[in-house]
């Protein structure tokens, strides 16, 4: 309860802080407006990271190029997974669910930076945010996350996946690059407000080429990159670990 007590005593300043800087460089027009974009989330999420006692450990990090744009898709099954994946190298845009877009001062401050929102209610407004995103990719060169679950499991155990973020592969030619997120469950579960320190582990796996792939193979790019997903989560680690954040 007391780490508990800290997230929530910070949280609200924090993001009031951090939030109202990326709102004010975008609608601004600051020259420093895509710097700040990335570096303000990165340590409104290390420092709540730190609050939590919680560490992010990298496997296999050189996956990530931050040269190229690439797909990144991960399991979900807690908030503390957005956490890791924020400090990813590089530049990152999530795409999210639209309920988030609705939270004072946080909801707007990642809208202006470019974080898309989805709406799974609304199959057109859903296709509508992937043409967003597949500009993007177009046109720079961002790491784009993505859940495929749709949301966080329950239980622990993956979920199958939606097949979007591989339609938008396979329509950009951009590769996949699948991760696991290991240990964010037992820091925080779905359903639960209890705040437990320890160590999550964000393990990338190698990058699916998929500019051989049409439309046609999507539902096998779908099941490949969960299959890599699954792996990722029981494998032990191949490369040396990188540690972040605060215990």
């Amino acid at each position: 309860m007391i780490r508990l007590l800290g997230v929530l005593i910070w949280i609200g300043p924090a993001t009031i802080w951090y939030g109202g800087r990326m709102i004010w460089a975008v609608f601004a027009g600051s020259s420093d407006k895509t710097c700040i974009c990335q570096k303000s989330p990165k340590r409104w999420a290390s420092q709540l990271l730190w609050i939590s006692g919680v560490k992010i450990c990298f496997e296999n990090i050189d996956f990530i190029n931050p040269s190229k744009p690439q797909i990144l898709v991960a399991n979900h099954s807690s908030w503390y997974d957005v956490l890791a994946l924020v400090l990813i190298p590089g530049t990152f845009v999530f795409v999210a669910k639209r309920e988030l877009a609705s939270i004072p001062i946080f909801g707007r401050a990642i809208g202006s930076c470019g974080h898309i929102f989805v709406d799974r209610k609304d199959r057109s407004a859903a296709v509508r945010s992937l043409g967003v995103a597949k500009d993007l990719l177009e046109n720079a060169s961002p790491t784009i996350i993505m859940f495929p679950e749709g949301t966080r499991t329950k239980t622990g155990e993956l979920q199958k996946f939606k097949k979007g973020a591989f339609v938008l592969a396979i329509q950009t030619g951009v590769d996949v690059l699948p991760a696991a997120v290991i240990g964010s469950r037992e820091v925080m579960k779905k359903g639960s407000l209890r705040i437990k320190p320890g160590t999550i582990t964000v393990r990338v796996g190698m990058p699916i080429e998929v500019d051989r792939l049409d439309m046609e193979d999507r539902n096998e790019l779908t099941e490949r990159a969960r299959n890599a997903v699954v792996k990722l989560q029981v494998q032990g680690a191949q490369k040396d670990i990188e540690p972040i954040g605060g215990g």
